[in-house]
């Protein structure tokens, strides 16, 4: 017979797991069908794109503002994607040991205080500066979300989690550039509209992070919480209690690297984003440009909003076709769906860039034009990228890999900005100093045109042929994951 003591004892621990239980399942309730980590982890998509968004909607401002040339702003995307590059192993190193919200938490709030920062700049350095320190939080955030999809959704429907994300994220992104180009040409209470698109942007930003941080629900905590219950095994022994980064999980970290750096799918998939993200890292002059050609503040965010309209489609479109593919083409359906899409890139950027008249009546063949591009050169990451990262490593890997990815990709594509505004100063004749009558400037359209085709159907082309090579390591690199993720789940 047991004491009463002791029945007390049991009793008071048997209530412990009730009370985290119920406060898990209030975290993991739904709306509407959707869980609401999911809807938390999408409005943060949606805020980091608004946010890489805001500084290329108001580039004349910027310009205007602080005497700089397309070189100097070129140079600002180029500061914040080579520290995000250099700054994304970080995140594959802190989701070894703490959960993903709180890692997506801290990102958020370094993003948005630098964004604020970047309003109430008044010096081009401060701006520089500013924008290095968005890039390092965007860094830490952008990792966690792709591995935390990839978490959420099985191999055959991962192309729509991935093209989802991307759809919501471009609302974001049309969001804020749009918000930021109409706001640009104003001036709210004596301060430029431009600076009150930061200022307003980063407070939305804070409270999306304080969300995160407070209701969503890392999957890997769900399934071990599920794995615990089914065998009885502590909760805490198999998730971690978060208290930092013991020797142990700087090990793991060395070994997750070396890991994923080993594998050649992967390898192949740097190669060609490296190449591939050149032209992405380029189009944010193109609400520079529409400027120079003579649209006004809404007329040029009206092209933009349909370019992201046809990319957020697009991304989900190919989510899904791949998925289809991938049933019946299960090692090459994806690459061909990222075949397609990066030639696409090719006759799409010489008719928008080169054939069209760049005149201010040409407006609705732009709008054609920059919706049907959109739409079809945006599979990538969607059909072949994301998904194909997530089968070719064991779970426990797949933020790093998603790391290294943006790492690889990131550190490189930041120089297309620079060398656009340098081949459109320097080979061009972009005059910086000439003064232009009238709304917008020729001769600057034309050559800024110019400069954007040079860094653009070139490598949207070399892009595709390095798909190619998928074709001889995806099938080997994913069943040597599945392995290896097996004999996981036989040890645990």
């Amino acid at each position: 017979m047991r004491s009463r003591s002791s029945d007390s004892r049991h009793a008071h621990l048997s209530r412990l797991p009730i009370s985290r239980s119920t406060a898990d399942d209030m975290k993991a309730r739904k709306i509407f069908g959707i869980s609401l980590s999911l809807i938390l982890i999408n409005l943060a998509s949606i805020m980091e794109r608004a946010d890489e968004n805001l500084l290329p909607a108001v580039y004349t401002e910027v310009s205007e503002a602080f005497k700089a040339g397309p070189t100097d702003l070129g140079y600002l995307t180029f500061i914040m994607n080579f520290v995000q590059a250099l700054s994304s192993p970080l995140a594959g190193i802190l989701v070894l040991r703490y959960d993903r919200p709180t890692v997506l938490s801290m990102g958020t709030v370094c993003w948005a205080l630098s964004t604020a920062a970047v309003g109430v700049s008044h010096q081009f350095q401060q701006v520089a500066f500013w924008r290095a320190i968005n890039g390092f939080g965007l860094a830490i955030v952008i990792p966690a979300l792709q591995s935390f999809i990839a978490d959420s959704y099985l191999d055959g429907v991962r192309g729509r989690g991935f093209g989802l994300l991307s759809l919501v994220g471009s609302i974001g992104g049309v969001g804020g550039g749009v918000l930021a180009t109409i706001m640009a040409g104003k001036v709210y209470w004596g301060i430029p509209g431009w600076r009150c698109a930061f200022i307003m942007m980063a407070l939305l930003s804070l409270l999306i992070g304080l969300l995160v941080f407070s209701f969503v629900i890392d999957p890997r905590k769900t399934h071990a919480h599920a794995h615990a219950h089914v065998n009885g095994e502590s909760f805490e022994s198999l998730v971690g209690k978060g208290t930092g980064l013991s020797h142990s999980a700087w090990t793991d970290s060395w070994i997750a690297m070396k890991t994923v750096l080993k594998v050649q799918t992967f390898q192949i998939i740097v190669l060609q984003g490296i190449i591939g993200s050149l032209p992405w890292t380029a189009m944010v002059f193109f609400t520079m440009w529409f400027q120079l050609i003579g649209f006004d503040h809404n007329s040029s965010a009206a092209l933009i909003s349909l370019f992201a309209m046809g990319c957020a489609s697009g991304s989900l479109l190919g989510g899904v076709i791949a998925d289809r593919m991938s049933q019946v083409y299960p090692h090459s359906g994806r690459v061909m769906c990222a075949q397609f899409s990066a030639f696409m890139g090719i006759p799409f950027s010489w008719f928008l860039l080169t054939v069209i008249p760049q005149s201010v009546n040409s407006w609705k063949v732009f709008a054609f034009t920059l919706f049907f591009m959109g739409l079809t050169i945006s599979w990538c990451a969607t059909c072949a990228n994301n998904p194909i990262c997530a089968e070719i490593v064991p779970p426990k890997h797949r933020t790093m890999i998603y790391a290294f990815d943006r790492a690889f990709e990131g550190s490189f594509s930041a120089f297309a900005a620079p060398i656009v505004g340098i081949l459109s100063e320097k080979v061009y004749g972009y005059d910086l100093k000439s003064k232009d009558v009238g709304l917008g400037s020729a001769r600057k359209a034309f050559a800024l045109s110019r400069g954007l085709f040079s860094v653009m159907a070139v490598p949207f082309g070399i892009c595709g042929l390095c798909y190619g090579l998928l074709y001889m390591t995806f099938r080997r690199d994913r069943e040597n994951a599945m392995v290896a993720t097996l004999k996981e789940q036989e040890m645990t």
